[in-house]
């Protein structure tokens, strides 16, 4: 039976921080790395009931982290069998060793228990189990000084889902979207195939961190050249520089979710991960002037015109022709190293079928506060 619920919870308002014992942590990541002691503070969300027996909880925050700031994001949930411990979702900063940060920002694999597991950013119910109640954690770590300068955490918000989509679900009709496109500068990740390759085998992978570097284009929040300049090239440096401060070590990637979202809300966005339930609810944003970026999944001859195929490929929606097909600044540009041939036009029922049966409708929401989102359904998967 086919089923889309989503609902996300968000707080930006209310971060009133206690005191908490001291954390030693060495980092995994660093080889000798000895134990550095911590001074902690800690926020704790309200807990969160859930009206549908969530089977994935995907955090997401917005912060900064001054030099020598980091931050712990955990969470817990519960069904009848009572709650979970606290498992870590992730130690993130916004920076890395080589620059400003203490740690290497790193999710934290082999957290199983009975009633499900932690798969990088997401909390996976386990078959037969749902989460009824769920909370999140925030920890401020910064080593000790005179005058700390700690993490700011402007949103924290968690993504609750319940999503069964089958292969021959009928697909939406066109609606508001027909005929809106939203000038996105156009990036093809196929450009930096081979370069860096301690991150991901290079380009190949960077789909995730190119598409945000596009969203943070747009809005006129990605870095600049200047910022970029440590890249050694002009290939599109920005892109690398996204790369740099997604990357998940444990993970071996760049695609964390979280983490891009985390990225663009360093950059001053209002940034976070949720389910859509079908094209119309992303029509919605295209006609209020907001791309969005989506996760996708799919054999060649599943979706026409790509030219490739993908266990997993994250790429923007940028608008929708007369006709409600999708158009899309694709990063993997049809395999071809070139920025024009990101612009792409999928099908319609093509492209929503490879979203939504394949990736459960994942997508990025990035925008600036002054910019208003459309209004949310009875049942809110945006905010």
């Amino acid at each position: 039976m086919t089923e889309r619920h989503a609902i996300l919870t968000v707080w930006e308002t209310g971060f009133d921080w206690s005191p908490a014992p001291d954390v030693d942590y060495a980092d995994v990541h660093v080889d000798g790395a000895e134990a550095m002691t911590y001074r902690a503070r800690v926020w704790e969300s309200p807990v969160v009931e859930s009206p549908f027996a969530a089977m994935e909880l995907i955090p997401s925050w917005n912060a900064r982290t001054p030099a020598g700031t980091w931050l712990r994001v955990e969470g817990r949930v519960a069904d009848d069998a009572g709650w979970t411990p606290w498992f870590t979702f992730a130690r993130w900063a916004e920076d890395d060793p080589a620059g400003e940060s203490p740690i290497t920002r790193t999710t934290v694999p082999g957290q199983t228990f009975e009633p499900g597991s932690v798969s990088t950013d997401t909390w996976l119910s386990a078959p037969g189990r749902g989460v009824d109640r769920w909370q999140l954690r925030v920890t401020a770590l910064a080593l000790p000084d005179d005058g700390i300068a700690w993490p700011t955490v402007t949103l924290v918000a968690g993504a609750a889902s319940r999503f069964t989509v089958t292969p021959d679900e009928s697909t939406s009709r066109p609606g508001v979207g027909q005929g809106h496109e939203v000038a996105v500068p156009p990036h093809s990740q196929r450009l930096h195939v081979g370069s860096f390759p301690q991150w991901d085998n290079g380009g190949q992978s960077w789909c995730s961190p190119t598409s945000t570097t596009m969203l943070l284009e747009h809005w006129g929040r990605a870095p600049s050249r200047d910022e970029a300049s440590w890249v050694g090239h002009d290939t599109d440096p920005e892109v690398v520089h996204g790369v740099r401060r997604v990357y998940d070590l444990a993970y071996g990637g760049a695609g964390n979710w979280a983490f891009n979202t985390a990225y663009a809300g360093a950059r001053g966005l209002r940034a976070y991960v949720t389910r859509l339930r079908d094209l119309t609810e992303v029509e919605a944003f295209v006609a209020a002037g907001i791309p969005l970026v989506v996760s996708v999944g799919f054999r060649e001859d599943e979706l026409d015109g790509a030219g490739y195929e993908t266990n997993g490929h994250l790429l923007t929606v940028v608008g929708f022709t007369d006709a409600g097909d999708v158009v899309s600044n694709d990063p993997n540009s049809h395999r071809i190293a070139s920025n024009e041939q990101v612009r792409s036009v999928y099908r319609r029922d093509q492209f929503e079928r490879v979203w939504l049966g394949t990736n459960g409708g994942l997508t990025y929401v990035m925008h600036p506060r002054d910019v208003a989102l459309p209004s949310s359904p009875s049942e809110p998967n945006w905010r």
